[in-house]
């Protein structure tokens, strides 16, 4: 019989593993941490995309989304979430990194046509 405070733990299930969520800083979507991207300030006017998500600095994450990465690039968002002000260098890798992400958003797509 089990004492007070004391839980009797079921030895057959599997533990559950943590998996840590991030949000998205310009959509606000949470999600898995490795679907989504690591952008790291780098020094005072410039920030890199972190594939690892390893990299040491502040960071902020973006979704897969080409309108999201669109909107980093263009509007103050991402340059608020870490605390820069962006050179032009950053902001051109930034559009090249997006202008390479895979196209499997077919909603955005449709989204733009009309």
């Amino acid at each position: 019989m089990p004492t007070a405070g004391t839980t009797k733990k079921n030895a057959k299930a599997p533990r559950q593993k943590h998996v840590p969520q991030r949000t998205c800083v310009v959509c606000r979507e949470t999600n898995a941490k490795r679907t989504l991207t690591r952008i790291v300030r780098t020094g005072e006017t410039s920030f890199e995309v972190d594939p690892t998500g390893r990299a040491n600095g502040r960071g902020a994450y973006l979704c897969s989304q080409l309108s999201c990465w669109q909107k980093a690039a263009t509007t103050p968002i991402l340059a608020k979430a870490l605390r820069v002000t962006p050179d032009e260098t950053s902001i051109q890798n930034l559009q090249e990194f997006a202008a390479n992400l895979p196209q499997n958003d077919e909603a955005e797509a449709a989204a733009e046509r009309s």
